[in-house]
């Protein structure tokens, strides 16, 4: 069975190239498996939630298993390809595998909710009345994690040195979540490392198929 991920086939223009399919799209380019896409109007249909429980996407599946949750999703991807001898995103190394997990639940835990609460405050609930008020309060916080981040990876190329796995892959994609905000010029061995990542080609590649999605008429079942 080809891998199948499920995801919008139409979202509003502002929230092109933020879905977060399009972290296993990633994934499976980096590693060379293809894949094939299915097209929903509403994650929070009794159908999508039995795959999904919180109605969110992407879900996903394949012939072991039917999951949720993008940082998941990603991180079997790695696996399996590492099992079929593509060990392009997870190190063999026991101690080095759960370094790279570890920052792959640090982009998910540690750093995603402060991007988020961005965009949530000045994008999906801009037009409270305490928004504005409350903005400055959300930078400071985000920027006081970012210091860290930036910190923490200090001159290296890639979060545990000079090979990209799936933390980098997860913290890139949760760091894409401010493109367009100027939030990371603020950040520059940040934005570098981030750039360094969407020049990838695997990501290209990715982030070309996810918008291509929004460019044609809508269609239930889709295909890579």
């Amino acid at each position: 069975m080809i891998p199948v991920i499920t995801t919008f086939g139409w979202v509003p223009p502002f929230a092109r190239g933020f879905v977060r399919d399009l972290r296993p799209r990633w994934a499976f380019e980096e590693v060379g498996q293809p894949y094939e896409v299915a097209l929903i109007t509403d994650a929070k249909t009794p159908e999508h939630r039995r795959h999904q429980p919180f109605g969110q996407v992407p879900s996903y599946r394949d012939d072991i298993v039917d999951i949720f949750e993008s940082g998941a999703i990603v991180l079997h991807i790695a696996e399996r390809a590492a099992v079929a001898g593509a060990g392009r995103l997870i190190p063999a190394d026991g101690a080095a595998r759960i370094r790279a997990i570890q920052w792959l639940t640090a982009a998910l835990n540690s750093v995603e909710p402060f991007v988020m609460a961005l965009a949530i405050n000045d994008i999906f609930e801009a037009d409270r009345e305490w928004s504005a008020a409350r903005h400055a309060k959300v930078v400071e916080d985000l920027d006081g994690r970012l210091a860290d981040l930036q910190t923490a990876l200090g001159e290296r190329t890639w979060l545990e040195g000079e090979d990209f796995d799936v933390g980098d892959l997860m913290m890139v994609s949760v760091l894409g979540g401010l493109r367009g905000t100027g939030v990371l010029d603020r950040f520059p061995a940040l934005a570098t490392y981030v750039a360094r990542g969407e020049e990838r080609p695997a990501h290209r590649k990715a982030m070309a198929d996810h918008l291509a999605t929004f460019e044609k008429p809508f269609r239930t079942e889709g295909s890579r």
